[in-house]
């Protein structure tokens, strides 16, 4: 789930500074500095960000398949970035930004990712799997 995290994180933001003519970086995945609404490479890094949560749920409802796990995963992958943009700032994110952008990421990663699994988990079991056998 890291992997795809990451590399569907990788493409949102590459693809959105293509159409909006930004230089591709990796300070824009693990900077805290750069997730904010008051320029144009904020804004674009905040829409690529959610549009991975969104791309996540639908990975969590290919790869985890169950309603209970969801949160861990998407929770996990959030902990996992935490601690890689710790690493890359060398402190821990001071930005209300950069937390309010992640907690909303986990729980639409989580509510989607969980309704997407459940609508699967509800789906009727077929019983009759073929011709009666009297034995």
């Amino acid at each position: 789930m890291q992997c795809q995290f990451y590399f569907i994180l990788g493409l949102w933001t590459g693809l959105l500074d293509l159409i909006g003519k930004f230089d591709i970086s990796l300070e824009q995945i693990f900077s805290q500095t750069e997730y904010s609404l008051l320029n144009n490479l904020g804004r674009v890094n905040v829409i690529a960000f959610l549009l991975n949560s969104l791309t996540s749920a639908i990975a969590l409802w290919y790869v985890v398949q169950r309603t209970k796990l969801c949160l861990d995963f998407a929770v996990t992958a959030h902990l996992v970035h935490l601690v890689i943009s710790s690493i890359f700032n060398a402190h821990l994110p001071k930005t209300l930004a950069w937390w309010i952008l992640n907690i909303t990421s986990v729980a639409l990663m989580t509510v989607l990712g969980e309704y997407l699994c459940m609508r699967t988990e509800m789906k009727a079991i077929p019983l009759s799997m073929g011709a009666k056998v009297d034995l």
